[in-house]
């Protein structure tokens, strides 16, 4: 087995047929790779569309699991667990991927054995509409677009795949150990943070990570998280993910942290005059709120 895809899921039925079907439907041949679901505590039908999937796609190798533990890092570790796969492919539970998407990674790790994780672009597919006062930023924070050109080349300026759309070789983790239990998504809770914190230790064990263009998940985006609330309550956990992340490493961590949060502001308070001047005031005006929320969440208030 050269491939374990590893999806994490909560309350996502949905979805979760779809994303299984998009795997099931892609042009790897399906002895190179397995899919291994991890229902993190699910309460809805989220084992009887993982049956129906199983039904549909007999051959596919398809084997389910049950994590207690709630967390998404539990999921997440519990993955890396069963795994029977050198490579370790996260895709999100409330996505699709295009058909080239799992021989895309193949290709790569044959090609590039030095390489330690990949990931490629996040494209948001809204069940709405994009927002009047989506700027570049919010729609990063709020979808986790990402789209870094055509060409396939290494992840630059501290940038890092989205948690995902992420694949790594299992050794990964033998070197960084697992994902913190302390990060992650709850339940409902929004706290993060848990695929910045590897990739940070990747990087500071001279590991380096590729974008691949050809890698493609399409991230469904409901209704419920263009609202202020849901904006609310990701910005403010996103300060408090940073607090704990930062903090669980040293107070100069954090301190560090709390001096780019004065950049991140004076970068935001540009951005609000740019936006001002293009006639886009709300851009720049849900940039403050989203600093501030931050700032509140990293600050611990």
């Amino acid at each position: 087995m050269f491939i374990s895809v590893i999806i994490c899921t909560y309350n996502r039925d949905k979805y979760i047929y779809n994303v299984l079907k998009s795997l099931a439907d892609n042009t790897l041949p399906y002895q190179e790779y397995e899919i291994v679901l991890i229902n993190n505590n699910s309460t809805d039908r989220t084992a009887a569309e993982c049956d129906r999937f199983h039904t549909d796609f007999p051959h596919i190798g398809f084997r389910y699991f049950t994590e207690h533990k709630q967390g998404l890092s539990h999921a997440r570790n519990r993955g890396i667990q069963e795994a029977e796969g050198d490579i370790l492919v996260y895709v999100d539970d409330d996505a699709t991927v295009n058909r080239e998407y799992l021989q895309t990674y193949a290709d790569f790790f044959r090609q590039h054995p030095q390489a330690w994780a990949a990931g490629g672009p996040i494209i948001p597919v809204y069940e709405t509409q994009e927002p009047d006062w989506f700027s570049h930023y919010t729609k990063v924070l709020i979808t986790g677009y990402l789209y870094d050109g055509n060409k396939p080349h290494p992840f630059k300026h501290g940038k890092y795949p989205g948690g995902g759309n992420a694949a790594y070789r299992k050794e990964v983790f033998s070197i960084t150990g697992l994902f913190n239990p302390e990060l992650g998504r709850k339940g409902n809770s929004l706290i993060g943070a848990e695929e910045k914190d590897i990739f940070d230790k990747m990087t500071q064990a001279g590991m380096i990570f590729h974008y691949l263009p050809t890698a493609i998940l399409y991230h469904i985006i409901p209704e419920k998280k263009l609202t202020r609330e849901h904006f609310n309550r990701l910005t403010y956990s996103i300060g408090q993910s940073e607090r704990m992340r930062t903090r669980s490493v040293s107070v100069t961590k954090y301190m560090k942290r709390l001096i780019s949060e004065c950049i991140k502001w004076m970068a935001s308070m540009v951005l609000l005059c740019g936006y001002t001047l293009q006639g886009q005031p709300q851009k720049g005006w849900m940039l403050i709120l989203f600093r501030k929320n931050v700032s509140k969440g990293l600050l611990g208030m």
